[in-house]
């Protein structure tokens, strides 16, 4: 057969026409299928493999990504729920704790009115008890007074009854 196929290219008719030696054809031929099945064994395989394997790593990376991304949006609704619970309390607290504070200032406002109610009671007992004794040391004074007038007037001691009687329409003439 390869003697055939040598005797292809050797005529000056057909394929030998064209400036193409049959024989070196037939042998590139044989070297390039060859050549191709060492290579398919020993690199196409492995590198067809790694290629495969290279596809498989990519095509589970974008799925981990989208899956990545699914995920993502999930926790960002976590977040966006989890930050609203957040301003919720945060404002419940905030409401609490201005109530609170006014019922301090409330509480603190009573307890100083009830501080000034007794200050002022105290003050207005200190100062009904200052005024009758002022007032029974003017009475005293008074007393004396008239009864110095009334020597001066009559010229004479006066008795003690008689004394006594004078002073008292004196008093009630005073405060008539």
């Amino acid at each position: 057969m390869f003697a055939a196929l040598t005797q292809f290219g050797a005529s000056a008719s057909g394929i030998g026409a064209l400036g193409v030696d049959g024989k070196a054809l037939i042998i590139q031929l044989v070297s390039f299928v060859l050549a191709f099945l060492v290579l398919y064994k020993w690199a196409f395989g492995p590198i067809v493999r790694l290629m495969e394997q290279r596809r498989r790593t990519i095509e589970s990376g974008v799925t981990l990504g989208e899956e990545m991304k699914k995920e993502r949006a999930k926790l960002d609704i976590e977040v966006a729920d989890t930050l609203a619970k957040a301003r919720q309390e945060a404002d419940g607290i905030i409401a609490q704790a201005e109530e609170a504070g006014r019922q301090n200032v409330r509480e603190a406002e009573d307890k100083a009115r009830a501080k000034a109610e007794v200050i002022l009671q105290d003050a207005e007992s200190r100062i009904a008890t200052d005024t009758a004794r002022a007032r029974k040391k003017l009475e005293s004074e008074l007393v004396g007074l008239v009864s110095d007038a009334t020597e001066a007037i009559i010229g004479e001691k006066v008795d003690a009854k008689k004394d006594a009687e004078l002073i008292d329409r004196a008093l009630k003439e005073q405060k008539a």
